[in-house]
This record gives C-alpha cells, structure tokens and sequence, in this order.
C-alpha cells in the first residue's frame, strides 16, 4: 500500500518535470514562462497596492500599447534576419532616414497614403543593399550593416540638418496608424496583425522553412535545392522594411522627427530578439518568442518607472536578461548540436 501511494505521488511530480522540460526546449518556452511570472506578479501588486502601483490602470495600459508597437516591429524585422544568419545594426538609421523621407514628402504637398509607400520602398532597398554588399564581397552583415548605421545617420543630417521635421498627414491617415479601435491603440494593432502574419510564414510557409534552414546550416540548405542568397536578401529587406514602417508608426504618433530618434534602437531590437529565443548563430526562434522579448522589455521599463527606479536600472537589468537568455540559448544550441 505504502509503494502504491509513493509510486502516485512521484507520477504527477515526474510528469510535471516532464512538462516543464518540453516547455523550455520550445524556442519561446523559457520567456513565455518568464513573461508569465512578471505578469502575475505585477497584476498582484496592481491589485494589493492599486494606489501606489497602477500598473492595471487604463492609462498605463494605454501608454504600453503606445509605446510597444515602434520597438516590435524592429525586433519584428531584426528578428526574421537573425535567424536567416545574419544581422542589421542599420535599422535604427533606416527607421529616421524614411521617417525623414516621408514628412518631407508630405511637407511639400505629397500625400501621406503615397509618401508612406515611397517610406516603405526606401527601407526594403536600404535592406536589399545591405544583403548585396554582404552577399557579394563574403563580408560579415554586421560591419556592413555598422557602416550603414552610420552613413544613414549622416544621411538625415545632411538632409535636413539637425532640426525637427513636423509631420502632419489627413486624418484618415493619422486615424488608420495612431487612432483607437474598440479603446485599443491602432498601431499596437497593426504590431500584432504584423506578428500574426510573419508567424504564418516563419512557422506555415515555405518561405519560412528556407529561413530557417539558411540560418542553420547554410550548405546542408544549398544541398537540397534552396537559393540561401536569395533567402538571405528577403530577409534583408523585410528587416529595411519594417525599420521604415516602425519609423511612420513613430512619427504619425508623435506629428513630428527628431534626428536622433532612432539612435540605440537597432541594440534594443537585437536584444528583444536574443531575450524572446533567437540564436545568435541563426537558424534558432519564433515569432512568439521576438513578441514575448518585446513586451517583458517594456513590462520591466513599466514597472520601474511606477517604481520610480532610476534609469540606469533599466539598463543593469535589461543587461543582465540578455546575457542569462544568451547563456541559456547557447545551452540549448549545444544540447540540440549533441544530439
């Protein structure tokens, strides 16, 4: 009797390991896990301390589905390309230079629904260059894409000097990208139609199987018939692409460009990624897992403002999630080499 009852009660804890070792070899299981913790905790203490921590308020909710969009779509783009194999510090320039492009156009009479287009033309062939140059010398994307960093800055300098350019588009326009629909923000919106769209190609589509297989072994993927250039060329201009529909999110929002607006972005991005499950080798991720990156970085930033936390520790936290995710990806990457 006494060994029945030992045997069932070390069934349900086995089972559970069992559970909780599938969950972190999913690609997104260890932050899902993660992001779920921080959220039941902050909704604890929005409820045990509603005056003092107003995480569950409207306002704050409104700000977070404000503020997520820009920085998803980046991670969206940087995300993709990451694991094809390859990397874009580029993006945060591309994502002023368009932003720049479009309310120019729109300051000399264009309208937004065709200067927004050209935006997005810009950022896919700034991409396209940048896989060109990487592609056709063998050089590695991030000094290529280091080089563009620096050059687009420029570029917007020289452009416009270092002034602000307003951006002030129909209403229509600034209702489709910066309205409410239902009391929920239209770019958060747009962010995660993006995410349910990029996951039905990276986890539905063919396209997404090349991906993958370009980013993981690009000779074993050239073996079996896939074009891994042109594989990794897609990639690069979805990266350029969603910098410069990142940058119109930003810029209807705000009605303005700041030069510098996108500087440090391009390492958020990156670091959203390598946060959500994306291996720095390529090949390695999920679309859940570069969304998942995105919000627990604006979840931790929440929460320390309402805490009223300096800055900077921010910065020390976000730091030290990216090397544990890091430390914990290389596991995993060396498990799944060994076996």
């Amino acid at each position: 009797m006494t060994e029945m009852t030992h045997t069932h009660a070390a069934a349900p804890s086995r089972s559970a390991r069992d559970w909780l070792y599938r969950l972190l070899s999913m690609p997104a299981g260890a932050i899902l896990l993660v992001f779920l913790v921080v959220q039941l905790a902050c909704i604890l203490a929005g409820l045990l301390f509603p005056d003092d921590f107003r995480y569950l308020s409207s306002a704050n909710m409104g700000i977070m589905m404000r503020s997520v969009p820009v920085l998803g779509c980046l991670a969206l783009g940087a995300g993709v390309l990451m694991i094809a194999g390859e990397f874009d510090l580029s993006i945060g320039s591309v994502y002023t230079l368009t932003a720049v492009i479009m309310a120019m156009l729109v300051g000399l009479g264009v309208d937004a629904f065709l200067a927004a287009p050209m935006g997005l033309l810009v950022g896919a062939v700034i991409g396209l260059g940048n896989g060109f140059l990487t592609l056709r010398f063998n050089l590695p994307s991030f000094i290529v894409t280091l080089g563009g960093l620096l050059f687009w800055r420029g570029a917007v300098l020289l452009i416009n000097g270092a002034v602000q350019v307003r951006f002030d588009p129909n209403p229509v326009f600034n209702a489709l990208l910066s309205g409410t629909i239902l009391g929920i923000n239209a770019a958060f919106i747009w962010f995660v139609a993006l995410c349910f769209g990029f996951w039905a190609v990276m986890h539905r589509h063919r396209l997404g199987n090349h991906i993958f297989a370009t980013g993981g072994n690009r000779a074993a993927a050239t073996a079996i018939g896939v074009n891994t250039g042109r594989i990794k060329m897609i990639a690069f201009a979805i990266a350029g692409f969603l910098a410069a529909f990142a940058g119109i999110l930003a810029t209807t929002r705000v009605g303005s460009v700041q030069p510098g607006q996108g500087a440090g972005l391009e390492l958020q991005a990156i670091a959203a990624c390598v946060i959500g499950g994306l291996s720095l080798r390529g090949g390695r991720g999920s679309i859940l897992g570069v969304f998942l990156g995105v919000m627990l970085i604006f979840t931790i930033t929440d929460v320390l403002l309402l805490m009223r936390a300096p800055g900077f520790y921010l910065d020390m936290f976000i730091a030290t999630l990216i090397v544990a995710a890091s430390i914990f990806n290389h596991g995993l990457d060396r498990r799944g080499a060994e076996s």
